[in-house]
C-alpha cells in the first residue's frame, strides 16, 4: 500500500488549495478514504471522509463549507478542495486508508497560511 500527498504550499489567508492523494497497492475503489492533519505540537486530528462510492461524505465542524473531498475511482486519487483557508488550518495534511487491522497513511503534504 503506498499514498502520496501532493498540492501543499504556501497561500494567504482567504486563499484555495487542493490536496491530491494517490493511491495505490489495494482496490481504491472498494474502501472509503479520509484526510487528517496535524499541526505543531497538536495531536492529528480527523477533517474528512468519504465512502467508496463517494455517496457519503463527513467533516469536521472546523472545515465544514470551506473544504470539499472527492474521489476519482478510476485513477486511484483522493481530493481535497480547501477554501477560505485560515492561519489555523496550517498542518501537515494526510490521506489515511484502513484496512482492519492496519492503518495507512501518506508522508503528508505541508499547508502554510500566511500573509
Amino acid at each position: 500500500v503506498q499514498l502520496v500527498e501532493s498540492g501543499g504550499g504556501l497561500v494567504q489567508p482567504g486563499g484555495s488549495l487542493r490536496l491530491s492523494c494517490a493511491a495505490s497497492g489495494f482496490t481504491f475503489s472498494r474502501h472509503p478514504m479520509s484526510w487528517y492533519r496535524q499541526a505543531p505540537g497538536k495531536e492529528r486530528e480527523f477533517i474528512a471522509s468519504i465512502s467508496s462510492a463517494g455517496d457519503s461524505i463527513n467533516y469536521a465542524d472546523s472545515v465544514k463549507g470551506r473544504f470539499t473531498i472527492s474521489r476519482d475511482n478510476a485513477k486511484n486519487l483522493v481530493y481535497l478542495q480547501m477554501n477560505s483557508l485560515k492561519p489555523e488550518d496550517t498542518a501537515v495534511y494526510y490521506c489515511k486508508f484502513v484496512s482492519i487491522p492496519l492503518t495507512y497513511w501518506g508522508q503528508g503534504t505541508q499547508v502554510t497560511v500566511s500573509s
